[in-house]
């Protein structure tokens, strides 16, 4: 099918104020705890159909659990996709262990929390990971798990799974069910310990999350409208607190639901349950009290349960205001085209004085913008021309101080027209094949693999493969107009890595890696093809010997590689992630990598991670480059361009290699202790040279991140959600070097690559659902 840009042509929209969702690792637990049998043993009856409608997909992965255990598992699974609803798939990460804490059966948590993600109920208060994405309707990290459960392998189980537990024994599906609730989101995060400095207990609730939003103490105030760390915090935690949530309350008669709050704080258990006392014996609405006893036995969640989780969706009443906002706290004022983006923080009381809107005046016309939160965007302005611009945060009761921010000149973007209209592209890679620009992108809606081809006068598109996500590298061999196109993606189901080979209008398929019967163990040295997850990250290269693609082997850390000569088989090899000797690493390596060809000499430029913290999330990390002049997997020669120091700790994010007019560019981002997790420079180093490596700030841009995609002259980045370029011409001189490529925002990286039409440089891009076409500057 043929695509007219020109007939398509439309330019895109102005900025939209929507941001990328902000992250937090998710500590606290909510535990199940066994107690003995009473005088009656419970078994709440099934009162709902067998053959109920699944309103969401559940996906375990199981670790040591037995086979009676999973059939448990998978009853109270289907519980939760009968009663939750959700369009994205609903990840469990279940581990059968011994617990420190013998009396607990079961513990869960979300992997993480959400919060300012489109769609969002309150932007203020973070969400557990399957409870956003069922809200913004879209998975928020693909590559974590939305659930994390333990179940205690030492408890005195019902083993046979017909759901008739005896005074001795506990019903797993009972548990499991409970526990899938917390890790949906039935959960706080407060906490409660001993001040030592004041000599008194506090309480702490630094992240506020939708559910404890709904907790209220006995004279009305919201749990998250106290402050935090606080001895009042602390009695809120240890005294009488209810459920204030519409949903729940007409779920109990009208009355309010009291939470479990003992005068002893209990962490695992206290404020994240209904109270003991009041529910037990009440039948199905008993499920979430703190304890379950033996024999006892749920087969279905109960109305105040669903109710609460309804109430999770909607946004909390606001609280009572004390007092007037301090000051916004941050402001930073960002480049765009005929606008401005403008970032801050929330006053430092902003809980408790309950900050309703935020008003940005223009100094330079006097004129007034009301927002709800950051960003806020002006547009209307005129590029090339300063601003200027002040906010305060307003209450009920009055208006925090005027706060300034810097001045910000708005700049002209790219000019931009539409390639494809219907390709959400979040990969997208280009070459150069018989002389004419060709572009591989993977549509994530329908998770096809497409090519498009420049004929001289319209594009053509044709479908690669099917079931693909993950990253694309796209290689030409052969010469002049007799040239093969070689594209390397991976399996969206198996996690495998493809490879499709296009030459005019044949396209043969087959698989490199991942397919193999088992994991082949590392330490190995003589390579097999292996069981491994293998899609995250691939690059290839071409050189007169054949054909060659080097991959992370996800599975255990490592970075594989397979090769092969023109119409041979593959071969493979492990190329770092192993050992330290040879001057190779026993980093967690690959999560990002690129490769180049240059006078058949193979570079391969990847990161490498040395430490994480509890959340998963680098600590340290160095980049590495690997070079050989053959396919010897003994020729390697390896280099770290850049290892951890006192004032920036994480190297990484995303990688590039480039050859320009001035050498062989390496490129990556860098993060310090402080910006954690989040980026704050490009780093560039010319391996051609003896110059060390240069570094630059796009404060006036926003935060970096990936993806980079280079040519001979430009590095193309995201920041903060944009399109942005650096010259490396410029960069190299010192001089100022950033400029907009496209100014519209996306919550999601885009994705981009460098094509030539008519000896026009343009850069390929996913954009606002949109494959989209920009002219470079």
């Amino acid at each position: 099918m043929g695509l007219l840009f020109i007939l398509l042509a439309s330019l895109l929209s102005t900025p939209s104020a929507e941001a990328a969702p902000l992250v937090a690792p998710s500590t606290v637990w909510g535990h199940t705890y066994a107690v003995e049998a009473s005088t009656k043993v419970i078994s709440v009856p099934v009162t709902q159909s067998a053959n109920l409608e699944k309103r969401s997909k559940f996906v375990v992965n199981y670790k040591n659990f037995p086979d009676w255990a999973k059939n448990q598992v998978q009853a109270a699974i289907d519980l939760w996709a009968a009663n939750f609803d959700s369009k994205v798939q609903i990840n469990v990460d279940a581990t059968w262990g011994r617990s420190s804490a013998t009396e607990v059966l079961g513990s869960a948590r979300p992997d993480r929390y959400y919060a300012r993600f489109a769609g969002a109920p309150d932007s203020s208060l973070w969400y557990a990971s399957a409870l956003a994405n069922a809200i913004v309707g879209k998975d928020l990290d693909l590559e974590n798990p939305e659930v994390i459960i333990q179940i205690n392998s030492e408890a005195e189980w019902d083993l046979d799974g017909l759901g008739k537990p005896t005074r001795n024994e506990y019903d797993l599906k009972s548990v499991m069910f409970h526990e899938l609730a917390h890790g949906l989101g039935f959960l706080s995060t407060s906490s409660f310990l001993f001040d030592r400095t004041k000599g008194q207990n506090v309480g702490i609730l630094e992240q506020p999350t939708a559910f404890d939003a709904y907790l209220q103490t006995i004279d009305g105030n919201r749990l998250i409208d106290l402050p935090s760390p606080s001895f009042e915090l602390g009695q809120a935690l240890t005294t009488k607190l209810v459920w204030s949530g519409t949903e729940g309350v007409i779920a109990n008669q009208g009355v309010k639901p009291i939470m479990y709050t003992p005068s002893n704080y209990d962490a695992g258990s206290s404020v994240s349950h209904l109270d003991e006392n009041t529910f037990t014996n009440s039948g199905i609405n008993e499920v979430m009290t703190p304890n379950l006893q033996a024999g006892e036995v749920f087969n279905e969640p109960g109305p105040i349960l669903l109710a609460m989780m309804k109430d999770l969706r909607n946004k909390p009443s606001p609280g009572l205001a004390a007092g007037v906002p301090s000051e916004v706290l941050n402001p930073q004022a960002l480049i765009a085209d005929s606008s401005a983006i403008l970032t801050f923080d929330p006053p430092f009381n902003s809980r408790t004085t309950q900050v309703s809107e935020y008003i940005v005046k223009n100094l330079n016309t006097g004129r007034e913008k009301t927002f709800t939160d950051s960003p806020a965007v002006i547009t209307g302005l005129k590029n090339g021309t300063s601003y200027i611009f002040e906010i305060i945060a307003s209450n009920s009761k009055g208006t925090s101080p005027k706060v300034m921010f810097k001045a910000v000149t708005p700049r002209a973007s790219w000019s931009s027209k539409v390639l494809d209209p219907a390709a959400e592209a979040r990969s997208i890679a280009s070459a150069s094949l018989n002389g004419k620009p060709v572009i591989a992108y993977i549509d994530s809606i329908s998770s096809t693999l497409r090519l498009a081809s420049w004929s001289g006068k319209v594009w053509k598109t044709k479908t690669i493969d099917s079931d693909i996500s993950g990253k694309i590298s796209l290689c030409a061999s052969g010469k002049n107009l007799k040239q093969t196109l070689h594209i390397f993606y991976s399996d969206k189901t198996n996690n495998d890595l493809r490879y499709a080979r296009v030459d005019g209008p044949k396209i043969s398929r087959e698989i490199v890696d991942g397919n193999a019967s088992k994991v082949q163990p590392y330490e190995e040295i003589i390579r097999v093809p292996t069981a491994s997850n293998v899609s995250v990250s691939n690059a290839c290269a071409i050189t007169s010997e054949g054909i060659q693609v080097f991959y992370r082997d996800e599975t255990q850390g490592v970075l594989l590689g397979a090769f092969k000569n023109f119409g041979g088989n593959w071969n493979y090899e492990l190329v770092d992630g192993d050992r330290k000797t040879d001057f190779r690493t026993t980093g967690d390596v690959a999560f990002h990598l690129k490769a180049l060809v240059d006078r058949n000499k193979t570079y391969v430029i990847y990161d490498s991670v040395l430490t994480i913290n509890q959340n998963r999330d680098a600590t340290s990390g160095e980049i590495r480059v690997a070079t050989r002049t053959s396919f010897d997997p003994g020729g390697w020669k390896y280099r770290t361009l850049e290892s951890p120091a006192t004032d920036v700790t994480i190297f990484g994010y995303d990688v590039e290699i480039a050859k320009s007019a001035k050498g062989i560019m390496a490129s990556w981002f860098s993060a310090t202790v402080i910006s954690m997790p989040d980026p704050t420079q490009i780093r560039t180093l010319n391996l051609s040279t003896a110059t060390g490596v240069l570094s630059t700030s796009t404060s006036n841009y926003g935060t970096p991140n990936e993806l980079f995609s280079s040519d001979l002259k430009t590095l193309l980045f995201n920041c903060l959600g944009r399109l942005c370029a650096i010259d490396y011409a410029k960069f190299s001189k010192g001089q100022s070097s950033i400029v907009l490529a496209s100014s519209w925002q996306s919550t999601e990286p885009i994705a981009s690559a460098w094509i030539k039409l008519n000896k026009v440089r343009y850069v390929v891009a996913g954009i606002k659902g949109k494959l989209v076409l920009l002219k470079a500057a």
